[in-house]
């Protein structure tokens, strides 16, 4: 609806011209909006802002421009041929569209990908994401969940804008924890227990290390000492911290596979241990080192923050002086222009800090900075504490998810080709589209019911209309049974010509030329164009989720109400040409989201 909406703000401005010069095209741009009942028309002007410097009430402005507007309609103004009519509604005109027009735009620009679903406005940049980063030796729990499809759905959608991303998992593999699980280890750990199930062992000593240090104090000491070892070097604690990765990477990537996640770089912190002593000592160069109470900071009152904490009074190096070398790293040997950290919102103000500390630095990438935060994945209205146990291991939940999709494909289609690809595309799409089609700076309450659930607003009631689409395509031949779902049949000739005709016949100004559910189906089609780059802009892949979900609704209430396999001629290929725009935006949007699309269910 956009491009429709900037051609109307051209032919207003030009229309406004002499009375005002400053309500440029942008300007009117800004003012219009879709009105609130469908039945008003496709694009409303509210006339509040012209009332000062035209000295005239707003309904009298709308009166007035909607007169100006029908006197070029009606002479039949080229210009003017997207629109067919203009209504004063108290301080509104509301404008209907060429119908014919507006479909054979929609059809061919989604037929073409006239920057419907790519485009090229960052083309040569290069985008480093900061995404999922779960804890080596602890379970990948749903927590992890929210970073790891945010981040991987707003990669695909910044490649669709021209990019090339760098995709980083930021492991949690170094630091006093595993001081604390060595120790475990080493006095109440089973061996063969670990090695036989060592994540879930592991953790269970991380808990207990806790429990058993309120009796015996003197563990946290022996903890920090087996950290020192670490970081000194002793063979014997790194063995164990190196299997730990090892086996924890195994167990990540049993739950990846599933997501469909992948990463160009796993880097875990340990990666930065040479690195970071070469960013103190550009600190320190630099002047802005201030020694507080024996540690080392860096002020930032002039940027309304507090000291950034780069080296304690013991000499250890922190968080900020870790990603300081990552950031330095990415930017230096990546070769990144940009650095997004896909990291929940509780971390906002070390990322502040982080990017004001670079800034101080003069990097010129600091300004190309973000921290694209989150809400909670909450556990009975609590965040989810891997120290106290309360996780819920998203493997455990994706596969419960696939066990439900194909009990139902066995019921409901059980000659279905592919039955468990199927129901694992459907079980794990429906764990993605849950957490994916809310704002993502909602907290979100964690119900496995709701995660799984297959009606309703979902992730398989989403793929159910791409399916749907397919089978009506595949009986009327624009699809071959053997194709998949990529298979394009809008750009044929046949069909393009008889669209071109269908809405090259002209009617009387205001006539609607289709039924409603085809009309609301192409209007909602056209706004995918402006979601996905107001997705991109505000690094929010829920409004792609959000608008899948309306196109599916409209999809639905065209397929019942107006017969597509049975019209005839024209209607037919044009009813047809819907259910395939229908088909290939569903496609890309559930593929920007890194959710599968079967054709069949």
């Amino acid at each position: 609806m956009q491009r429709y909406m900037q051609r109307v703000a051209v032919l207003l401005a030009t229309l406004c011209a002499d009375i005002d010069p400053a309500l440029t095209a942008d300007t009117f741009l800004s003012l219009l909006e879709l009105p609130p009942d469908k039945t008003m028309g496709d694009i409303a002007l509210p006339c509040f802002r012209m009332a000062k410097a035209w000295r005239k009430a707003p309904p009298v402005i709308a009166a007035d421009l909607a007169s100006a507007m029908m006197q070029r309609i009606d002479g039949q103004d080229p210009a003017w041929t997207w629109v067919t009519e203009a209504v004063p509604a108290g301080p509104y005109v509301n404008m209907k569209l060429d119908q014919g027009l507006v479909l054979c735009d929609v059809l061919t620009s989604v037929a073409s990908d006239d920057g419907v679903f790519t485009s090229e406005r960052h083309l040569g940049q290069t985008v480093a994401i900061d995404l999922s980063s779960p804890n080596i030796a602890k379970p990948f729990g749903v927590g992890h969940l929210r970073s790891t499809v945010i981040g991987t759905a707003l990669a695909n959608l910044l490649e669709s804008d021209g990019y090339r991303t760098i995709r980083i998992n930021h492991l949690g593999d170094w630091g006093t924890q595993f001081g604390k699980i060595i120790t475990a280890y080493r006095h109440f750990g089973d061996e063969t227990r670990v090695r036989a199930n060592p994540i879930t062992e592991l953790n269970a000593l991380y808990v207990q290390f806790p429990v058993k240090a309120k009796e015996h104090p003197e563990l946290e000491e022996e903890a920090r000492a087996a950290f020192k070892r670490m970081e000194d070097g002793d063979p014997d604690d790194l063995a164990l911290w190196r299997w730990a990765i090892e086996v924890s990477m195994a167990e990540f990537q049993r739950t990846y596979d599933l997501l469909g996640t992948h990463f160009d770089y796993n880097l875990g912190e340990s990666f930065y241990n040479d690195k970071m002593e070469q960013v103190i000592e550009e600190l320190r160069e630099k002047s802005l080192l201030t020694l507080s109470e024996g540690a080392q900071v860096v002020l930032l009152e002039d940027e309304g923050l507090p000291p950034c904490l780069i080296r304690k009074s013991d000499g250890a190096t922190l968080y900020p002086t870790r990603d300081l070398a990552a950031a330095l790293y990415r930017a230096n040997a990546l070769h990144a222009d940009e650095l997004i950290y896909v990291v929940g919102g509780e971390q906002r103000l070390h990322f502040q800090q982080l990017f004001a500390v670079l800034a101080k630095m003069g990097y010129a990438f600091a300004a190309h900075c973000s921290h694209v935060a989150f809400g909670l994945m909450l556990l009975d209205g609590k965040k989810m504490s891997t120290r106290k146990g309360q996780i819920v291991r998203l493997q455990e939940v994706l596969e419960e998810a696939i066990a439900r999709a194909r009990a139902i494909i066995d019921e409901k289609n059980p000659r279905l080709p592919d039955p468990q690809g199927v129901a694992q595309a459907v079980g794990v799409g429906a764990v993605l589209f849950n957490d994916l089609k809310n704002n993502r700076m909602h907290d979100i309450e964690f119900s496995l019911d709701k995660a799984l659930a297959f009606e309703g607003e979902t992730g398989p009631y989403v793929q159910y209309t791409h399916a749907r689409a397919c089978s009506v395509l595949r009986k009327a031949g624009w699809l071959a049974p053997e194709a998949d779902s990529g298979a394009a049949s809008l750009t044929s000739t046949d069909s393009l010509q008889a669209i071109n005709h269908f809405a090259a016949q002209a009617q009387p100004s205001g006539t609607e030329r289709l039924a409603a559910p085809e009309w609301e189906l192409a209007k909602t089609l056209s706004l995918f164009t402006q979601t996905r780059i107001r997705a991109i802009d505000e690094r929010d892949p829920s409004l792609i989720a959000k608008l899948a979900l309306d196109i599916c609704q409209a999809f639905n209430h065209f397929y019942h109400d107006c017969p597509i396999l049975t019209a005839e001629g024209e209607l037919r290929d044009v009813r047809l040409a819907l259910t395939d725009a229908t088909r290939l935006t569903v496609r890309n949007a559930l593929a920007f989201l890194n959710i599968k699309q079967p054709a069949e269910m």
